[in-house]
């Protein structure tokens, strides 16, 4: 039975691909960090797999937990993901130089194939509208790129050198806007749902952006299936579907019955929102055979009666 290592296991996406990865056979180790609790922060207690505590920006640790668990696969999406720190934190150079060792330390412990998760924020937004993992240009080539989008673009070109130099099988899974149950709260979706379910006016932006949103436990599955694939390189993590920002907020605000509380315009954009940013999911749909299970709708209600159960 191959086994795989999932770094950030108790996270938002992370937690969402244990069970796709136990259907699909693997023996699973879930590392959270030392200071996350058994249950993960949505209250639901993690699947009936080997949870470790880690510290993975120590290299000793990094070095022990590999010794231990011998994993032929890694899965990782440990990285900072703070809403309103991550994009120009420091934290982001610290997680790049754990990333590389944690990748060097599975290959030496004879691993054979590493998926790790990336951003669309490394598609440089200023000169694109439909990302396409061969040809869209990057945003560590431009002045504007933030740390987040550099250090991530940097730990994809490790991920494929090294992979080449020392034989292990990668895969670079870059995720467009995710959502579902357990979000954080400061995000766009979960905060418009507190808003109306508290009765409070949810100001927003004009929503004439277009974007594609796939539901989180999607993403888990769209990682899992990655990973059991033998495809290399980057691959859009998305859905085919597009929709106007303010399109989807106000199928929220009718869904929780309080449309008028639903300021749109309210906010300005910030500078530099690209007006269209979507996947080309060829790579997903075509080679890794995989394709989204949740309709958008079915989704965002799952998402609202998700809020509503959670204390206030």
């Amino acid at each position: 039975m191959p086994k795989v290592l999932v770094t950030g296991a108790a996270g938002f996406i992370g937690r969402s691909s244990l069970e796709p990865l136990r259907d699909a056979g693997y023996e699973i180790c879930a590392i959270l960090s030392p200071r996350a609790h058994q249950r993960d922060r949505a209250g639901g207690a993690l699947p009936d797999v080997d949870v470790r505590h880690a510290n993975l920006t120590d290299p000793d640790a990094v070095d022990a937990l590999f010794e231990a668990v011998k994993p032929t696969h890694l899965l990782h999406f440990a990285w900072i993901a703070t809403p309103g720190l991550y994009w120009h934190s420091e934290e982001n150079y610290r997680w790049l130089s754990a990333s590389r060792y944690l990748l060097a330390a599975f290959a030496r412990s004879g691993g054979r194939r590493a998926v790790m998760a990336g951003s669309c924020a490394e598609y440089d937004w200023s000169r694109v509208a439909v990302c396409d993992e061969r040809s869209s240009p990057l945003a560590d080539a431009a002045d504007t790129a933030t740390p987040y989008a550099a250090c991530k673009n940097a730990m994809h070109r490790s991920l494929e050198e090294y992979g080449r130099a020392h034989g292990v099988s990668t895969a670079w899974g870059r995720i467009f806007f995710q959502y579902g149950p357990g979000e954080h709260r400061d995000r766009l979706i979960p905060s418009v749902i507190l808003n109306l379910l508290g009765g409070r006016e949810a100001r927003c932006t004009h929503g004439r952006q277009i974007r594609s949103f796939l539901h989180v436990e999607d993403v888990g599955a769209a990682f899992a299936a990655l990973l059991a694939s033998s495809v290399e390189g980057p691959v859009n993590i998305g859905s085919g579907d597009r929709i106007a920002i303010a399109e989807l907020l106000e199928r929220l605000a009718r869904d929780i019955g309080r449309p008028e509380l639903l300021k749109l315009g309210a906010r300005p954009a910030p500078p530099g929102e690209p007006a269209v940013l979507v996947p080309d999911i060829g790579r997903l749909s075509g080679e890794v055979g995989w394709s989204p299970r949740r309709p958008l709708d079915e989704g965002l209600k799952d998402t609202v009666n998700w809020w509503r159960t959670r204390p206030s």
